[in-house]
């Protein structure tokens, strides 16, 4: 009777990771962290209030844009498109497709925080880049919760009080054009987007947006260039899956090299003629 012997150890693969439990983080420092971007982002508010007013809204409609809409990029983008005398639907599509970016934030958060179904209307209204930011980077769904709901209130109250501080600044002082005032909106937007930037795609959709931006402001109404730059997107994808088509196929290719040298192994081990029998 032929001796038994154990079957060979399959070597463990080193890119497969162990599953580890994630550590909770404390309430505080959720807190502390959420506080921290809703005060540094709210304050941006007075330079929107200044410059809203500045293209020649009332102190009700800029107030009114904070309250509503609450999504910094997208009233930028309005308002400044108003004060370069664009057509004002031309200026909101602008905006509007500027904020449908918050429509999947929104597809990701809902099942990251599962929200009770009589909140989530209220919760959809602050589903905005730093909230999304502050939530995503939380290790637990408590911690998600509490840094959604904390900076989403401190920016929502700091933002709209702010804007109206601004507001309020600006037509006691005259004609923001004056004072420089007129160029903190961009200013803000950019500083807001910068940080985002992280990736080589990403990099390449910016400044393929603002190439096509600044080719289309000669030829287009004001408001109208923003839509073109939009293209940089759907063409930055494209752009980023047709370099990452030939990196799977190699990837493939190594794996079938390495599934079928695993096969001629395990076929010689147990082939009775390589063991003398």
């Amino acid at each position: 009777m032929p001796e038994q012997t154990a079957a060979p150890s399959t070597p463990a693969d080193p890119r497969a990771a162990p599953d580890t439990e994630t550590e909770p983080k404390a309430d505080s420092a959720v807190v502390r962290d959420a506080l921290g971007v809703g005060v540094a982002v709210g304050l941006s508010g007075f330079a929107f209030g200044v410059t809203s007013a500045g293209s020649g809204l009332s102190l009700l409609q800029t107030c009114a844009l904070s309250l509503l809409v609450f999504t910094g990029a997208s009233q930028f983008a309005l308002v400044g498109a108003l004060a370069a005398g664009g057509n004002p639907l031309t200026a909101a599509a602008g905006a509007f497709f500027l904020g449908t970016r918050n429509a999947f934030y929104g597809l990701r958060l809902s099942q990251l925080l599962s929200l009770p179904r009589a909140v989530r209307l209220f919760a959809a209204h602050w589903v905005i880049d730093e909230t999304t930011a502050v939530t995503l980077a939380q290790p637990t769904r408590r911690s998600a919760r509490i840094g959604f709901a904390v900076t989403g209130l401190s920016l929502y109250l700091l933002w709209n009080l702010t804007t109206a501080l601004g507001a309020l600044g600006a037509q006691s002082i005259g004609d923001t054009r004056r004072w420089g005032l007129d160029a903190a909106g961009p200013a803000v937007f950019l500083a807001l987007l910068a940080p985002m930037l992280r990736t080589t795609t990403q990099r390449t959709v910016a400044a393929l947006a603002v190439v096509l931006e600044l080719g289309a402001l000669p030829v287009l109404p004001s408001g109208a260039p923003v839509l073109v730059a939009a293209l940089a997107a759907p063409v930055g994808l494209y752009l980023h899956g047709r370099r990452r088509a030939p990196e799977g196929a190699n990837d493939a290719a190594v794996n079938g090299v390495a599934a079928n040298d695993a096969a001629a192994q395990d076929a010689t081990a147990n082939d009775p003629k390589e063991d003398g029998r």
